[in-house]
């Protein structure tokens, strides 16, 4: 993950070494959740793990550290299955890569009315402006968030859109699984 950009902040940093990383994954890939932990304080409380991760030298890296979490449920929804986490004091924050259909603003008015979610993810799947996007977003404890969106058709580092209200809900969704 050594070819992520120097961005201005520690979380645009993890939100686009998680960007980088997913995209080394390819495409149609289960959603992945990520604890976000301080990386000086990872090499100091667990050296052994720091190090297995690449983390040992001091001056390399400074910031937010990614880890992948268990696997994320298929048999469940996404909010409800983040519902159920609580983390520990040490992680700072969490982020969360997923793919999605995005319709264009565009797109809102066409919307047949009545449809259920199965029978909208349906229309939306067989929509002529559909796009496939893999969205990352992370939130720290103190409420800060961030976001990186990747469209398919435009799947290069150069091409991701960053910014910390890009995905509202989702930020939104995270930043609960850390309130009591």
């Amino acid at each position: 993950m050594s070819n992520t950009p120097m961005a201005a902040n520690p979380l645009t940093r993890a939100v686009l070494e998680i960007d980088e990383y997913a995209s080394g994954l390819g495409w149609d890939q289960p959603a992945r959740l990520f604890a976000l932990v301080d990386t000086t304080r990872l090499r100091a409380q667990e050296p052994a793990l720091a190090a297995q991760l690449g983390l040992e030298d001091a001056s390399a890296t400074t910031g937010l550290t990614p880890i992948e979490q268990d696997e994320v449920p298929t048999d469940k929804a996404l909010d409800e299955f983040l519902g159920t986490i609580a983390w520990p004091d040490a992680v700072v924050g969490c982020a969360l890569t997923v793919e999605r259909l995005m319709l264009p603003p565009s797109a809102e008015s066409q919307v047949p009315e009545g449809l259920n979610e199965a029978r909208l993810a349906q229309w939306v799947a067989s929509h002529p402006e559909r796009q496939e996007v893999r969205m990352t977003v992370a939130v720290l404890r103190d409420g800060s968030r961030d976001s990186a969106v990747r469209l398919r058709e435009k799947d290069s580092p150069t091409e991701v859109l960053t910014g910390p209200e890009l995905v509202p809900g989702l930020a939104d969704a995270l930043k609960a699984t850390f309130e009591d």
